[in-house]
């Protein structure tokens, strides 16, 4: 089958990560007969330096034309008192391509509980995804304002973006342990207040998944103390943005962990949720595996290819046991190094499959 790809390797440590999906992608293509058409395109900092927007036109054109959308990392003190920030570009992608839904899975295997901050009897056995909102609340409400004297942002929400984002995570969960928490801060604010009666009259329509609702100050104690208890989290904006920052140092480095962002229609955007670490970029030390995994999630999710999507899931879980773990994990292997292994062990288990 053929599919065609936008890649957007963007700033840091993203060339090097992005050049790491992409082999285990060229594995997969070669041991299933696949044809991935890849188109790679400036965005971020980088396309700042090259052409002064952080989403040029061209950028833009091809990710609305790709199937799916593949993203490293973007951004770097370099730009911090830029004008236009690399992050303008990626609050523009998003709102162009209509990408409301970010998901994020987090998973903490016994084999990697070890690596995690927190006790190991605590995280082992962590299996949840966070389902936030992503175009719309204090991000992208107006008016905003900022002066000397004082500063403005608007939270604003429809029903119809709530209710759009409470579905998603309910048919996730249908797939799942059928258990949803929705997350927000009805005690306070009016769109909270909104948000929970939505997720209640959304319930009605799924009677085999159970709903319960955290406040979000709750929430982030829970997720430290007892992780496990976790099935689906739905919330807002901001709130989403902090709550699955925080989750994912369960797992112990923020190198792990894969996200997709979903529109109604059109091309998914998948990308670690990690930054473009900078102090590291061309060191060949970091972490490919989240990645790789948002490489898992787009062969899953976007083209349905189940079988191809487990030999690259099941490579990373074996190199990993097979103790290749990179810095970040307290290990000697490069990202090169990490990213071989895969490929190798893709290839041994389609062949002896």
């Amino acid at each position: 089958m053929k599919y065609t790809i936008t890649a957007l390797p963007g700033d840091g440590i993203g060339p090097e990560i992005m050049d790491a999906g992409l082999s285990a992608l060229k594995e997969i293509e070669k041991q299933f007969g696949h044809d991935f058409q890849i188109t790679t395109c400036a965005f971020g900092g980088a396309a700042i330096d090259l052409t002064g927007q952080p989403l040029p036109e061209e950028t833009l054109i091809s990710c609305q034309k790709s199937d799916a959308i593949l993203l490293a990392a973007i951004g770097g003190p370099k730009w911090d008192d830029a004008k236009i920030r690399p992050e303008q570009g990626l609050l523009a992608l998003r709102k162009s391509l209509g990408l409301f839904a970010n998901i994020r899975p987090v998973q903490v295997p016994e084999s990697i509980s070890h690596l995690s901050p927190l006790k190991q009897e605590i995280v082992s056995g962590s299996d949840f995804v966070i389902v936030r909102e992503l175009t719309g609340g204090l991000y992208f409400g107006e008016p905003k304002h900022f002066d000397d004297s004082g500063a403005v942002d608007t939270l604003v929400y429809s029903a119809e973006e709530i209710r759009r984002i409470i579905v998603q995570a309910f048919e996730i969960a249908e797939k799942r342990r059928k258990r949803v928490t929705s997350v927000d801060k009805a005690n306070v604010l009016a769109s909270s207040k909104l948000w929970r009666q939505i997720a209640n009259d959304v319930a009605k329509e799924y009677p085999d998944v159970t709903l319960n609702h955290q406040y979000v100050d709750a929430c982030a104690m829970h997720l430290i103390q007892n992780p496990t208890q976790f099935d689906v989290l739905v919330t807002e904006n901001m709130f989403g943005d902090i709550l699955s920052d925080e989750a994912s140092v369960l797992s112990g480095s923020l190198g792990m962990l894969p996200s997709a962002s979903f529109a109604k229609d059109g091309p998914s955007l998948y990308e670690p949720i990690h930054g473009s670490a900078p102090d590291i970029a061309g060191e060949n030390v970091a972490n490919p595996i989240s990645m790789i995994l948002s490489v898992v999630m787009m062969l899953r999710e976007s083209f349905h290819l189940e079988a191809e999507a487990r030999a690259l899931e099941t490579a990373v879980s074996e190199t990993l046991s097979a103790g290749f773990f990179t810095k970040d994990l307290k290990g000697q292997a490069t990202t090169t190094d990490f990213t071989k292994e895969v490929q190798k062990r893709i290839k041994g288990g389609v062949t002896n499959g």
